[in-house]
């Protein structure tokens, strides 16, 4: 039996089974855009790509679309001209509820219903029209709400298996709640008049004109996280995520996707962190039997570097190791392990527990747990000085502001990973281009003259554009105060972002760079403390909680 596939709320599900037709939601992830890319704008949403891609690979046939927003219009405009479905329409809706967009929708409905049956060869049953309806009840107790665009099954998925409450999915298709007819009603047209009222008068998604009704789903004693996503190149839930910054009481974490799982690694260090965030690592004090001589050891795997940090039972640091990563996140921490080791004068079996962090932490199998590199971070920044309130880590493939309380507990964070631009690889790309070591470029910038703006976004970009600068014969210093003025300027807006405040701590490799520190403080007009251990600060995060396990 062939599926019919649909993407909105107030798609008319039970009148398509009433005809013969077996629906489901079209929420799928791709691994990419290929297919899609070769026939629509680049600048088409993430959604409306999956939609096209689906199709463009034989996956999807029958699809009813609803016209949500130019770019569905769009995505139909490109199914309709290449003719890969066997059944395909577009249902136009009203933005609003009233009298004027339940004729509207009526009328569509009667429009679809005779397509349909004619594609299906039915005619409509009444009683099959009834069984369909399956009111939507939402689950009792404590809960997380995601909002926003709509969410693809594999990040759903990911959501569920991380997070520590039931997870409910209040996006864009979800939360369908359409109840029976009234058993008095049999006459088609009655029932079509009837049904275009029901569909219209769900919980709203952000494209109707009644969307404040929405505050409903926020409002509800149980709600205990806000897990809020938005698709890229999509406007329409970036007003509401503004509005909500500022209305909820509960913890909430921003998201964005594509709409395709390449960044399924950076989106599950997001969610992991949010998680550890609603569930403090302290409950997990004293949990497990340990048995070694009372030294523990962090782990921070990054892209660039793997650190390690060893504290005896005083919290005393007897060694620290920062080493390349290399080609393998285990085996560079297997050799940083090694080396903390023999510089403590210490043997495997005299650590008592190991906590992993950074990007390779799940390949690192000799840990007894597993955190995020934000909450190593807050916890490593905490106990390095308890007056930090906003810590700023520019590592070698990402950037990433945290917000903490007085007790050090992460508060918010912001990443920035999907692009190279302002991190420690964005500096390193430069320093080759203009010849020059790390510690030398640190040092050049210093000296700057002329104020240049750099002004492309993209690393590739901004490279081309430094060479532009040396054949113009401009100064190796004022080319790098350039570059560490840009860097400074993402850097600081993220801090912007998450409402950053005094005193700030910066950490990470990049910390070392004088120029970017310097450019950072006069962006923010504060003091930056800089720890010795600045570079070490997730490995003895990391640690701290190791130790946290034997008391």
């Amino acid at each position: 039996m062939s599926t019919t596939w649909y993407i909105c709320k107030y798609t008319p599900v039970e009148l398509l089974d009433a005809l013969g037709g077996t629906c489901q939601v079209l929420d799928h992830m791709p691994e990419n855009f290929e297919r899609s890319d070769e026939v629509s704008h680049p600048n088409l949403c993430g959604f409306g790509k999956a939609v096209i891609e689906a199709c463009m690979e034989g996956r999807v046939k029958e699809l009813v679309l609803v016209n949500c927003c130019d770019t569905i219009r769009s995505a139909y405009d490109v199914l309709l001209a290449h003719g890969k479905l066997d059944f395909l329409f577009l249902m136009d809706m009203l933005h609003c509820g009233d009298s004027c967009a339940r004729q509207r929708t009526k009328a569509e409905l009667l429009r679809l219903a005779e397509a349909y049956a004619a594609y299906k060869g039915t005619k409509f049953q009444l009683q099959r029209f009834r069984d369909a309806f399956h009111p939507w009840t939402p689950p009792v107790g404590p809960y997380l709400s995601v909002l926003g665009g709509r969410v693809g099954e594999e990040l759903f998925s990911m959501m569920e298996q991380t997070m520590p409450l039931p997870v409910r999915n209040d996006t864009c298709v979800h939360n369908r709640s359409v109840c029976p007819p009234p058993e008095e009603l049999t006459d088609f047209d009655s029932l079509m008049d009837w049904y275009a009222g029901e569909l219209l008068g769900q919980m709203p998604c952000m494209r109707m004109t009644d969307a404040g009704g929405r505050k409903r789903l926020y409002q509800d004693p149980n709600l205990r996280g806000v897990i809020y996503h938005t698709v890229k190149f999509c406007d329409y839930y970036g007003f509401e995520y503004s509005k909500l910054r500022h209305e909820l009481t509960v913890p909430m974490l921003k998201l964005e996707s594509d709409y395709t799982i390449q960044s399924s690694g950076q989106l599950r260090t997001r969610l992991e962190a949010f998680a550890e965030g609603l569930t403090p690592q302290d409950r997990e004090k004293g949990t497990r039997t340990m048995t070694g001589a009372g030294y523990y050891v962090g782990i921070d795997s990054g892209s660039t570097s793997t650190d390690v940090a060893i504290l005896d039972r005083d919290k005393r640091i007897v060694a620290q190791v920062i080493l390349p990563t290399g080609a393998g996140a285990a085996a560079g921490a297997q050799r940083a392990l090694e080396q903390a080791l023999e510089q403590a004068g210490l043997k495997q079996e005299d650590i008592s527990a190991t906590v992993t962090t950074g990007y390779g932490r799940s390949a690192i199998q000799q840990g007894d747990k597993s955190i995020t590199e934000i909450t190593c971070h807050a916890k490593g920044a905490h106990f390095l000085d308890p007056e930090v309130r906003t810590i700023i880590d520019i590592g070698g493939q990402d950037s990433k502001v945290i917000r903490v309380d007085e007790q050090g507990n992460v508060v918010n964070f912001v990443m920035n990973d999907k692009c190279a631009a302002g991190t420690g690889r964005f500096l390193e790309l430069m320093a080759r281009t203009l010849e020059l070591s790390m510690d030398e470029m640190s040092a050049a910038g210093l000296s700057w003259k002329e104020d240049i703006t750099i002004s492309s976004m993209c690393t590739v970009f901004a490279e081309s554009e430094v060479v532009s600068l040396i054949a113009q014969n401009k100064s190796r210093a004022d080319i790098i105060h350039g570059l560490n003025e840009s860097v400074a300027s993402k850097t600081c807006a993220l801090c912007r972002r998450i409402g950053g405040e005094p005193v700030y701590m910066m950490t990470g490799g990049v910390s070392k760079n004088k120029g970017v520190a310097q450019a950072i403080e006069r962006r923010l007009g504060a003091e930056l403390r800089i720890s010795e251990q600045a570079q070490l600060n997730g490995a003895l995060g990391a640690a701290l909680f190791a130790l946290e396990l034997d008391q």
